[in-house]
Formats: C-alpha cells, sequence, structure tokens
C-alpha cells in the first residue's frame, strides 16, 4: 500500500462518527452496587453518630463518676496513713520484716529496691 493511500484510509476513518461507547449505566448489577453502596455509607454514618452520642452520654459520666469515686477514696485512705501516724507520733510503724517478703535470688542491678522505688509508700531495702 502506498504512503498516501495509507494515510487516507487512516484518516478516514478517524473522521467516521464513533459510536457511543456502551458505559454499563443501565446495567442492574451496576444499580444494585451502586444502591449497595449507598445504603452502607448511609449506615456507617448513623453508626458513628450513635458511638458518638454513646460516647458522649454514658462514657464521659462513666468517667467522671469513676474519678470521684477513686478520689473519695484516696482521700480516706490518706486520711487513715495520717491518723497511723498521729497514733504513733508522726511516723509509720515499722513493716514487720518477714522472710518471704522482698525475696531476692540474686541483686538486682540498679540496687535493692525495686526499679518503680517511692520512698512514700515503699520500704526503703537499702537501708
Amino acid at each position: 500500500m502506498s504512503f498516501a493511500l495509507r494515510n487516507s484510509l487512516r484518516t478516514a476513518v478517524r473522521a467516521a462518527p464513533r459510536r457511543a461507547r456502551g458505559l454499563a449505566t443501565e446495567s442492574p448489577a451496576l444499580q444494585a452496587y451502586q444502591a449497595e453502596e449507598k445504603a452502607l455509607t448511609h449506615h456507617a454514618a448513623e453508626t458513628t453518630e450513635l458511638w458518638r452520642k454513646i460516647s458522649y452520654y454514658a462514657c464521659l459520666p462513666g468517667i467522671a463518676v469513676c474519678v470521684a469515686w477513686v478520689y473519695n477514696a484516696e482521700v480516706a485512705h490518706a486520711e487513715h496513713i495520717e491518723h497511723i501516724k498521729h497514733e504513733n507520733g508522726g511516723e509509720l510503724p515499722e513493716t514487720p520484716a518477714y522472710d518471704y517478703l522482698n525475696r531476692r535470688g540474686k541483686p538486682f542491678p540498679w540496687g535493692n529496691n525495686s526499679l518503680f522505688f517511692n520512698p512514700h509508700a515503699n520500704k526503703d531495702m537499702e537501708a
């Protein structure tokens, strides 16, 4: 085929009106999928709103009640400790040195006290 004939054939084919590509917009399967997707999105929005309400109206008041309860328990505990100190001349009584308390198979690398030692709450094992 000659070059001119081939180019003219290409031009004629390109210039011919094309058929509209049939996208599957009318397909029942596509419509079912789109409806399912829309229902899923709607359900997700409703569920999100439900859990937001549960968080605000159930969880936050529950947390506030727990905080108040723990605060009251700790205040009572501190009062009890102060009462024991008052009975013993301002000092806590010495903790009994039972053999089964603070057993160490080998010493800790940081000393005899635990890693989370608090001198206000734990017995000092170094002393």
